[in-house]
Order: C-alpha cells, then structure tokens, then sequence
C-alpha cells in the first residue's frame, strides 16, 4: 500500500472542517505580529525588485533589516503552503484568504531561477505548488503578476519623474 502524505478531509462534502478553520485563524494572527507586519508593509508596499540583481540582493545582505524582512515573509508563506501540500489544511479555504501569497510571489516568480542557483533548487516550490494547485489558482496568480507589474510600472514612473525633479 502506497503512504499517504499528511492528513485527508473526510468530512462529508470534501470541504474544510472545523480543523481547517483553526488553522487560518491562527495563521492570521501571526500575520498581526508587530515584526511580521512590518515586514510584509515593506515586501508588499516598499519593495519592487526590477531584476534578479535587485532579489539577490536582499537574499544575500544577512543580517540587514531587508534580509530579515524577505526571510520572515517567504519563510512564512513556504510554511503556510506546506500545509496545504501536505494535506494538513484544506487548499480550498487556504486560497480564499492567501491572497498576499499570490502578490509575494510574483514579485520574485520572474527570478526564480538565479534565486533557485542561490538559495537551493527547491527554494520556494510549496508556494510555487500553490499557485498553480488548480485553474483557478493559476488564474488567481496571473491575475495577480498583471497588478504587480503594473504596480512596478507606476513605481519605476514615479522614480524617473522624482530624478528629473532633481
């Protein structure tokens, strides 16, 4: 017989349990934790990588507050996935509020490569599996890289507009 990986849902419909519902909500409060908070402020509102220069930055400058930032937000969001992947949380309810994950992640989904080449070849691959876990998470995360890049757009604007002003 073939292991199974981490817990199934069997209540009667498939769907989330009262489990599951614990499990967000806790998620949730970390994410109200003063350092996380500042954390995911600056990964999601001040910081739009333009190259994979740009990401390896952060990733490799330990011990700035930047680096400390990167780590706790995606360290976060790997974990969160992880349990989803391993069947310990329902993908469906996990989906309805991870919409952070979504816009993280496309920040740096265009250098996942060199950031693959740096920080290991499975670096990032439960948020990966994530995003593209069904239709409507692929959708979801296509959706969300056209905002991003429209939001790098703006801000690659307002930087050129403020160097003129100069």
């Amino acid at each position: 017989m073939k292991e199974k990986k981490g817990k199934k849902h069997n209540n009667k419909n498939g769907g989330a349990d009262h489990g599951d519902a614990q499990i967000v909500l806790r998620l949730f409060d970390f994410r109200r934790e003063t350092q996380m908070r500042e954390a995911r402020k600056w990964i999601v509102g001040e910081w739009w990588p333009q190259n994979a220069d740009d990401v390896l930055k952060v990733v490799g400058s330990f011990g700035s507050i930047e680096n400390q930032h990167f780590r706790q937000v995606f360290s976060y969001w790997e974990m969160a996935s992880s349990l989803v992947h391993r069947g310990a949380l329902n993908g469906d309810l996990f989906d309805d509020w991870s919409g952070e994950l979504y816009f993280c992640f496309a920040k740096v989904k265009p250098y996942l490569k060199e950031l693959r080449e740096v920080s290991g070849p499975k670096a990032y691959s439960n948020i990966e599996r994530i995003t593209q876990r069904t239709p409507a998470s692929q959708e979801k995360l296509k959706a969300t890289e056209a905002r991003v890049k429209k939001a790098m757009a703006r801000v690659q604007s307002s930087a050129a507009s403020a160097s003129r002003a100069s």
